[in-house]
């Protein structure tokens, strides 16, 4: 079992100007929503996680979304022997996830942990969790911003990525 979640950090609070209506791809990407993440494998209880308070949790969700598509480009799709591979950079930051798909699984491994062992996950399971994250997590951001979900960028973002 698959679980993604977030908390949002109090150091890095958004600014209290934003017009969250209208913010643009790039601050809701990179300024907006700072904190931290976390993915586990609730059945191993082994999770990555970051700790440093400044990580764009919309971005995050966004990339995820982005990254378990690119893993997905081999016509073969779970038959394909062939390993694809893809990764999450962190926004002003160095570290990176690391994703690696053969036949229908993904391993995950961070950067910044190079001792341990890559979590591994379903590939369609991955995918369909990580697109309830990023609509779960849009509907707590809309439910503390008002405006957010007037945004244009945001209904662009939820259609690219329907639940499944």
């Amino acid at each position: 079992m698959i679980d993604l979640g977030y908390s949002l950090s109090r150091r890095f609070p958004d600014p209290p100007q934003t017009d969250y209506r209208t913010a643009d791809v790039h601050a809701l990407r990179h300024d907006l929503f700072c904190g931290d993440v976390y993915l586990a494998d609730v059945k191993a209880d082994r999770e990555l996680s970051t700790a440093w308070g400044w990580v764009p949790v919309l971005d995050f969700a966004w990339a995820l979304c982005d990254v378990i598509e690119l893993l997905d480009q081999d016509p073969r799709g779970n038959r394909s022997a062939q390993t694809q591979f893809a990764e999450l950079d962190f926004t002003e930051s160095t570290d990176c996830l690391v994703f690696e798909r053969r036949f229908g699984w993904v391993d995950v491994t961070a950067d910044w942990a190079p001792d341990e062992a890559p979590l591994n996950f379903n590939h369609r399971a991955l995918r369909r969790e990580a697109r309830d994250f990023l609509h779960d997590l849009v509907a707590d951001l809309t439910d503390m911003h008002e405006g957010l979900a007037d945004n244009p960028a945001v209904w662009d973002l939820l259609a690219r990525f329907p639940r499944v």
